[in-house]
C-alpha cells in the first residue's frame, strides 16, 4: 500500500506542452517555486496524490538494452542523485514529452514536475518524483464585491479532483527500473502516448498484475470457450463468472488447484480451461504461478467487466448474482417459448 499522509512537497516546476502536430510550442518556466501557504500545499497534495490508491506498479524499460537510454528514467535518476539537477532535468522531461506530442489527438496542457519527500511504500520511506499533466480546464463561478454589491464572474481553472495524466517514480528498485505508479484517464490511443511513447514503462509482475490477468483469463474463457456456441446456457456462463469473481473476493491467496475444484468443477471443463490457459500464456508471453497473493484493488477494477445480465428478447433483463441452482430454464410447447423459473424467499 502507498501512504502519503506524511509526504511533503519539496519542489515544483510547471511547463506548458503544446501540440507539436498542430504547430504548438513548448513554453518553459524560468525557475521552480514552492508555495509558502500551507493550505495551498495541501490542495496540491490532494490534486497530485489522492488518485493513487492501488497497489499496481510499473517499471521503466531499457531502450537499446540500457535503462539510461530511457529519457525519463535518465532524468529521474539524475534528480535522485543530485536535487540541484531538478530544474535542468525538468526541462529535459518537458522537451521529451513535447517531442512525443506529435498527434492531432494529443491535448495541450501544463506539465508539473514535483519532488516529494517521505513517501511510505512497502519498501519503507523514500523520496519520489511526480510527473503530472493537466489538460482539462473547468469554469468556476467566483463571488466578487463590486460597489457594495456581490456579483458572480466566471473563471477558468483546474479542478483538483480531476487529474488527467500522472506518474510517480519512487526511489526504490533502481536497477530494475524503479517502482512506478501511473494514471491516465483518457482513451486508449492517448494512453499509449503517455505510458509507452513518453514514459516507456510496463506493468510489474506483482499481485495486482497476477490478479487482473487471471480474472481476464477467466472472462475470456467464458467468452471464447464456455459459451453458447459450445452448448453452454447463458445462465451457466454468468454462473461461471460469478463463481470466478467471488472466489477472488473470498480468499487472500490464489491456489490454482482450489480454483479448479471450486470454480471450474467438471473434469471436461477443467481440461478445456487448462488448454485455454496454456494458449493465453503463449499469446501474452507470460506464465501464471500456481499460487499468488490476491490484490483487492485488482478484483475491484476487474469486477466491472464481469457481466451478470441475462437478456431475454427485448422484454426482460435478469441480473444474476446468486447461485445457479435458484434459476431453472424450460420450454413451454403451448407458447412455443423458452422460460426461466427464479426461486427466492423475499421480494423487495
Amino acid at each position: 500500500m502507498i501512504h502519503f499522509e506524511n509526504c511533503e512537497i519539496a519542489n515544483i516546476i510547471i511547463h506548458n506542452i503544446g501540440n507539436k502536430f498542430e504547430s504548438g510550442s513548448l513554453t518553459l518556466s524560468d525557475q521552480c517555486f514552492l508555495p509558502d501557504d500551507s493550505d495551498v500545499l495541501n490542495l496540491l497534495k490532494t490534486y497530485f496524490l489522492s488518485a493513487f490508491k492501488k497497489d499496481a506498479y510499473y517499471h521503466f524499460l531499457p531502450y537499446e538494452e540500457d535503462l539510461m537510454n530511457n529519457p525519463v528514467y535518465h532524468s529521474v535518476s539524475a534528480i535522485f542523485d543530485d536535487e540541484r539537477e531538478f530544474y535542468r532535468q525538468s526541462v529535459e522531461i518537458a522537451t521529451h514529452l513535447f517531442e512525443q506530442s506529435n498527434n492531432p489527438n494529443i491535448k495541450a496542457g501544463e506539465l508539473y514536475i514535483v519532488y516529494f519527500r517521505n513517501c511510505n511504500i512497502e519498501e519503507g520511506v523514500c523520496d519520489a518524483v511526480g510527473i503530472f499533466k493537466s489538460e482539462t480546464k473547468d469554469t468556476f463561478l467566483k463571488i466578487v464585491m463590486n460597489q457594495n454589491t456581490y456579483q458572480l464572474v466566471g473563471e477558468s481553472g483546474i479542478n483538483i479532483k480531476k487529474l488527467d495524466k500522472a506518474c510517480i517514480v519512487f526511489n526504490v528498485n533502481r536497477d530494475n527500473g524503479y517502482k512506478v505508479c501511473i494514471l491516465d484517464k483518457t482513451n486508449t490511443k492517448e494512453a499509449v502516448y503517455w505510458t509507452c511513447d513518453f514514459l516507456g514503462v510496463e506493468p510489474g509482475v506483482d499481485s495486482y498484475f497476477q490478479t487482473a490477468n487471471y480474472l481476464n483469463l477467466c472472462k475470456d474463457f467464458v467468452k471464447d470457450i464456455y459459451n453458447q456456441e459450445n452448448n453452454v446456457a447463458r445462465a451457466d456462463q454468468i454462473d461461471m463468472l460469478n463463481r470466478s469473481i467471488n472466489y477472488f473476493k473470498d480468499v487472500n491467496v490464489f491456489s490454482e488447484d482450489r480454483f479448479k475444484e471450486e470454480v471450474v468443477k467438471e473434469p471436461e471443463v477443467i481440461s478445456a480451461f487448462e488448454n485455454f490457459k496454456c494458449q493465453y500464456e503463449n499469446d501474452n508471453n507470460m506464465e501464471f504461478p500456481q499460487q499468488f497473493a490476491i490484490s483487492d484493488y485488482a478484483v475491484k477494477d476487474e469486477k466491472k467487466y464481469f457481466k451478470h445480465v441475462l437478456k431475454l428478447d427485448k422484454n426482460f433483463h435478469v441480473y444474476i448474482h446468486g447461485e445457479r441452482k435458484y434459476i431453472h430454464k424450460g420450454y413451454d410447447p403451448d407458447r412455443d417459448m423458452n422460460y426461466y423459473m427464479l426461486y427466492f424467499r423475499n421480494e423487495e
